[in-house]
Order: structure tokens, then C-alpha cells, then sequence
């Protein structure tokens, strides 16, 4: 495979397989290197070589083969769009093998099959459920980093609460991160490691559904409130619970991703047969949970705009409410935009800044004198209107009285005629 590799792309990520040297340099050359990126274990996949013969050949290029797995993103998504990789038989995964041969500088694609790493009948497959678990493992990073940026001790928020669904996520913590890393370790999850986490699904879907109830709760709360004296005590109440019940959501996410990798790993071992139709359920009921968790914060950041617009909208009676509302309603919009940037879900969220009392004097001023000139301009234009009027109406009478008069002498003259 010199200065030949293989692209394997499922929509969300983009495998790269071939010399390490050929691989690095097609990312360079693609302004890939800077992107997210993991190592993948191609090793992994000699065992789906299917025939013996075939397994053969693939111990033989396994040696020299290395893989890289990139999230792909609107500019590199663009960046292989050009090599026109072509639909396999694995649902939502295709394929494209490219070379740069001798000193051409373009990379070209060259029309022939996967080779012998990829063309077993479920190599594809696993390599698909490989760039999936990158996936999850990528945005398990994005979590964690997510928790240290707010500072938060999940565990301890925890530890705070006495509901029983959230004790028990304690114990579901402790025993993913032992199978990730026993898992890291050993290369496989064996029987023993999955009956340890296996039952962990339905706890952490417990806790995460108790944790957004919290939240629409403090929505709604919120939503209810009028006075204004109120809405700032309760903003300022809530912002240290939403970031609370956030936290523990993103914990939720991650130990919920954690556990899908430790599921397809089982699955790949012991019901391969099982693995499309298996991670692309596991794709299509993460999707669910992240539309849940969009749905909720983009009630609490709708709720928070409509409270900073009516805030400063009554800054001039309320000069100390109104900009303690704004302040807490941005803290907590915050916190929400920046976990939905974590997990990949667009905000077109702006802050705004609580609107000074001289500002909204200068304003109300302003207003008033722009409505005082409006009504002595609407004034002026109605006086000179009845003027016009009254002018048209003693130009009319004066012609009728000459009219009039006309006639009566006119009439008299005859009347003294025939006389």
C-alpha cells in the first residue's frame, strides 16, 4: 500500500488507514492534522480477514498499517468530498481507496476494492463500530473538559442530593470507569467485565430524566413569575441549580457514551452478526437523548432572553432588580450555551448587558420629547386645516351672498318694470 490509503468515512467521522507516513502526510496535505483526531487500532480488524488464506494476508499488512480516526466537520467533510467515496454494503459507511503516485501532488483516487484489512465480510462492520466508539470517546473528552471549566465535582452534587435515583448513580460511576479501564487494558470486554455494568443503562437514564424534570421545573417557575422583585430573587436562585443539574446530565452523557463502548466491544465478541443493526440503534437512541436535552435548554435560553428583555424594559422603576435579573439570567445562559457547544448543539445565543437607569432616562426622554414634537407637529397641521377650512367656507359664503344678492336686484328691476 505505498503511498496508498484507504478513506472510510460513516457520516460523523472519517478513517484513515495505510502507512503511518502516508497517512499523515494525506492529513497534512488536507488540513486535517490540526483536526480531532484518535488513534485507531486496525490490528482489530484481522480477525474479521474471514478465510484463512485471507487472514494470512492481512497479518502481513497489519504490521505496516496504521489508522486514524478525524471528526469530520463542515470544512473537512468538504476537504474528502472530492474523492467521491462510494456507498458499501455497511448502512451509512463508504469507501474510497486514493494514492499520490510519484511526484503528482493531487491525490487521486484509484478504482479498485477495499484491500485485504477491509474486505471480509464484517470488516467494514466492525471498522464502522470502531469510528463510532471514537466518536463517543471524543465527546466524552469534550465532557470532561466541559466539568472542569465549570469547576464542578459531579460526585460531590451528588453526594448533596438524598433522592435514591442519584445514589445509585454513584455505584454506576465507579463501575464504568472500572470496565473502561480494564477494557483499555485487556483490548476486549470479557463476560465477567459486562455483568459488572450491564444493568447501568437503566439507572443513568433514571438519573438524567430526574435531572431535566429538575430543570423544567425551574423553567416553569420561572415562566410564572411577573413581578419583577421576584423574577431577579428567583433567577439568582436558580442559577447555581441549573448549573448543578447540568453537571449532572453531562456526567449522565458520559457515562451513557462510556457504556455504549463497553456494549459494541461485547456485542463484537460474542453476536457479531448483530453489530450494524446494534450500533446504529445505539446511534439512533443517542440521538433521542441529545434531542431531549436540546429541547430543555433551549426552553431555559428562551426563558432567559424573555427575562433579560423584560428586565431592561423596566430598568427606570426598578434600577436595582432589573440589572440583578439581567446579571443571573446571563450567568445561567452561560452555563447552558456552554454545554451545548460541548456536545455540538448550535446556541446562536448572544449575551446582553443589563441596561444602566441613565441609559433608560435618556431614553424615556428622548421618547417624550420625540412624542411632544410629534403632537405640536399633528397640532399645527390640524390648525391650518380649520384655517383652510374656515377660508374656504367664507369664500363660499361670500360668492353665495353676491349671488343672492344679484338676484334681488335683478328680480326688483323687473317687478318695477311692470309696474
Amino acid at each position: 500500500m505505498a503511498n496508498e490509503i484507504e478513506l472510510v468515512t460513516d457520516g460523523d467521522g472519517l478513517a484513515v488507514i495505510g502507512d503511518s507516513a502516508d497517512v499523515e502526510r494525506f492529513l497534512l496535505d488536507q488540513g486535517l492534522s490540526t483536526a480531532p483526531s484518535k488513534e485507531l487500532d486496525v490490528r482489530r480488524l484481522s480477525s474479521f480477514a474471514g478465510t484463512s488464506a485471507m487472514a494470512l494476508r492481512v497479518g502481513s499488512e497489519v504490521a505496516a498499517t496504521s489508522g486514524r480516526w478525524v471528526k469530520l466537520t463542515a470544512e473537512s467533510a468538504q476537504a474528502v468530498k472530492q474523492y467521491g467515496l462510494m456507498a458499501t454494503k455497511t448502512p451509512g459507511v463508504s469507501h474510497a481507496m486514493i494514492g499520490k503516485p510519484g511526484e503528482v501532488k493531487q491525490w487521486l483516487q484509484i478504482a479498485q476494492a477495499p484491500t485485504a484489512l477491509l474486505s471480509g465480510p464484517m470488516a467494514l462492520c466492525a471498522l464502522s463500530t470502531m469510528m463510532q466508539q471514537q466518536a463517543m470517546q471524543q465527546q466524552m473528552d469534550q465532557i470532561v473538559e466541559y466539568l472542569q471549566e465549570i469547576n464542578e465535582k459531579v460526585d460531590d452534587i451528588l453526594r448533596a442530593q438524598k433522592d435514591a435515583v442519584l445514589a445509585d448513580m454513584i455505584g454506576v460511576d465507579l463501575a464504568v470507569e472500572d470496565a473502561l479501564t480494564v477494557r483499555d487494558q485487556v483490548g476486549r470486554v470479557s463476560e465477567i467485565t459486562w455483568s459488572k455494568i450491564q444493568s447501568s443503562s437503566l439507572v443513568l437514564a433514571q438519573t438524567q430524566a430526574y435531572a431535566i424534570r429538575q430543570l423544567e421545573a425551574i423553567a416553569e417557575n420561572l415562566e410564572k413569575k411577573a413581578d419583577l422583585g421576584k423574577i431577579a430573587k428567583a433567577t439568582k436562585d436558580a442559577e447555581p441549580k441549573v448549573r448543578d443539574w447540568l453537571a449532572v446530565i453531562a456526567r449522565c452523557l458520559q457515562l451513557q457514551d462510556g457504556v455504549a463502548i463497553l456494549e459494541l466491544d461485547r456485542v463484537l465478541d460474542s453476536a457479531p452478526e448483530d453489530l450494524d443493526s446494534h450500533r446504529l440503534g445505539l446511534a439512533n437512541a443517542r440521538r433521542k437523548r441529545l434531542d431531549v436535552i436540546t429541547t430543555i435548554t433551549a426552553r431555559l435560553l428562551t426563558q432567559m432572553n424573555e427575562t433579560i428583555r423584560n428586565a431592561n424594559s423596566r430598568v427606570l422603576l426598578n434600577p436595582r432588580d432589573a440589572p440583578a435579573a439581567v446579571r443571573s439570567s446571563n450567568e445561567m445562559a452561560a452555563g447552558v450555551v456552554a454545554l451545548r457547544a460541548r456536545l455540538g448543539i448550535d446556541s446562536g445565543y448572544a449575551s446582553s448587558d443589563p441596561k444602566r437607569w441613565g441609559q433608560a432616562a435618556g431614553e424615556a426622554v428622548n421618547k417624550a420629547l420625540a412624542s411632544g414634537t410629534e403632537s405640536a407637529t399633528v397640532a399645527k397641521g390640524k390648525a391650518a386645516d380649520l384655517a383652510d377650512a374656515a377660508r374656504d367656507r367664507a369664500i363660499d359664503l361670500t360668492e353665495t351672498t353676491r349671488v343672492k344678492t344679484a338676484e334681488l336686484k335683478d328680480g326688483a328691476r323687473t317687478f318695477f318694470r311692470r309696474k
